[in-house]
């Protein structure tokens, strides 16, 4: 980053692009060497030496002034704006100078948490309180960065793999860091981290559960293995790859649905249709579609627990094969025809839920199914099912549990900001991106991390994870919760203590498709509509 930078909305204003000073910190007792200081942001209490970092690489001992390494980020709306569009992002002059337009746009701007300390010990205040005005009024941002050991990422893969059984333990390096959780639509779930495996196993096991939460939350790959199941590289995102091979499809839904969708397609082009899936798989002609239909029976048995009438349960076990099943051979799933029903030359077209299996075959005179070449209007609705499923892709939300001392350093009673945030007063983001704030006591925060800034989470030693946190409201709301008004200083104030990226959006890669736009976390509800 340049030397100086002079904002456009705050014009005239020189801003030092140098690190946060925190305190002059003194040598903690008269054994500790000499020129060392003692970092107070976490329990580890590091003792640094002059022109040193503390374990975590976050604070520094330069000429005996503790100091946050990374300088503060503050978003700036043009260039958020531009961002989710996907337009050219309009950079501020690298020359320390502003013309005069860009110096009149009013261009509003936004702290974050990302790089601005934390509250430790908690009786302290956030590092960064900040005024500010949105649509003429008078607002307050109190900043932190949390240290989370009740914190966990979930994971959602979009894919129709099977990756492994419901609670097994997902390893890394060996270590257990997580289990997978119940799937949902097209997606297999998992949940990675969480206070029993960062401080209830080994020391290695919270070092590297540690580890694997900071690279899935700044977007970074992670190898991981899966008990009883698939070995798989996870990286926010992008597909996952499963046992080596890069996934390419969601599934446009089961075996059922994927009938009901184009059964009308599939009419007068086959006399039987079968969707392998591992949760239900689908016979067109039994399915109520193709009775609406007046479609023939074809006399197919096929193996499985039925459920309602075309819909089968069980029919392979879960695995990596055709339709999230254990089979490479879609015939091994039928049992037989009945004579009295089915008759030479029926037309079935066997296909996966994704479209990525498909395979036609014909009943020969004896009524067993023989492969044979698929027709062009046949193979189109095959590939349609393929158009219809969207990306396989790896979405990573941090859930985070906001505890005493992020509250405290908002207000000397803490239930007071609890309230208010319930009571839709308060706006919560995290690196100012939008977070979802759970239902019952507490505030447990929920935010895609696809939406904040690039490396927006670090680590203590302790361990556990530093993740940004901001808590926006009204002036008059913050006095009325009690916050500690004495710290409040100006937007102005912290861009001089705080230092300035000029861009603060989530990096846009080619190969993602386009953010979704975050908003402005001063001018979304509850706050200003």
């Amino acid at each position: 980053m340049n030397e100086h930078t002079k904002t456009d909305g705050l014009p005239g204003l020189d801003l030092p692009a140098v690190p946060q000073v925190l305190e002059r910190a003194r040598p903690r007792n008269e054994r500790m060497a000499s020129g060392k200081i003692e970092c107070n942001a976490c329990p580890v209490l590091c003792q640094i030496s002059p022109g040193k970092t503390g374990a975590c690489d976050r604070y520094a001992n330069t000429e005996g002034v503790l100091v946050r390494v990374d300088p503060v980020l503050f978003l700036r709306r043009g260039a958020v704006e531009a961002r989710a569009a996907g337009e050219p992002l309009p950079l501020l002059p690298l020359d320390g100078s502003a013309p005069a337009e860009q110096a009149a746009s009013g261009d509003e701007f936004f702290v974050t948490g990302v790089g601005s300390s934390t509250t430790y010990p908690d009786y302290k205040p956030a590092p960064f309180i900040v005024a500010s005005q949105a649509r003429g009024v008078d607002m307050v941002t109190v900043v932190t960065e949390g240290i989370f050991s009740y914190c966990s990422f979930k994971v959602k893969i979009d894919t129709d793999r099977w990756l492994g059984p419901e609670q097994a333990n997902i390893r890394c390096k060996g270590e257990v860091v997580g289990h997978v959780t119940t799937a949902e639509y097209g997606s297999q779930m998992l949940s990675l981290g969480g206070v029993h495996h960062l401080t209830g196993g080994s020391k290695k096991e919270g070092r590297v559960t540690v580890e694997v939460m900071q690279a899935l939350g700044n977007k970074q790959p992670v190898d991981l293995s899966i008990d009883g199941g698939s070995q798989i590289t996870i990286q926010a995102g992008r597909a996952p790859i499963v046992n080596g091979v890069e996934e390419q499809r969601m599934r446009v839904g089961c075996g059922s649905a994927t009938i009901g969708i184009f059964a009308k397609q599939f009419w007068g082009q086959c006399d039987e249709v079968v969707v392998v899936d591992d949760h239900i798989t689908g016979v067109l002609t039994e399915h109520q579609a193709g009775k609406c239909l007046d479609m023939k029976p074809s006399g197919l048995k096929i193996r499985g627990r039925k459920s309602t009438p075309g819909r089968y349960f069980q029919v392979a076990n879960p695995g990596t094969g055709w339709g999230g099943t254990d089979i490479a051979e879609p015939l091994s799933i039928i049992e037989g025809w009945d004579a009295a029903v089915a008759w030479p030359g029926l037309r079935l077209l066997m296909t996966s839920t994704t479209g990525e299996h498909a395979a036609w075959f014909v009943l020969d005179e004896q009524l067993v199914p023989q492969p044979a070449p698929m027709p062009a209007e046949v193979q189109r609705v095959v590939e349609r099912i393929g158009e219809n499923c969207e990306p396989s892709m790896t979405s990573v939300m941090f859930l985070g549990g906001a505890g005493g001392s992020l509250r405290a350093g908002v207000t000397e009673n803490p239930v007071l900001l609890t309230r208010a945030i319930k009571n839709a007063l308060v706006n919560v983001t995290c690196g100012g991106a939008p977070a979802y704030v759970w239902a019952g006591g507490g505030i447990t925060v929920m935010v895609d991390v696809m939406r904040m800034p690039d490396n927006s989470f670090g680590t203590v030693p302790t361990p556990a994870i530093v993740a940004p946190i901001e808590f926006s409201m009204t002036m008059d709301d913050y006095q009325r919760l009690g916050g500690h008004m004495e710290p409040v200083r100006s937007l102005g104030q912290a861009l001089r203590q705080g230092a300035w990226h000029h861009d603060g959006a989530p990096t846009r890669r080619a190969d993602v498709p386009a953010l979704q736009a975050n908003g402005w976390p001063l001018g979304t509800p509850p706050l200003l509509g």
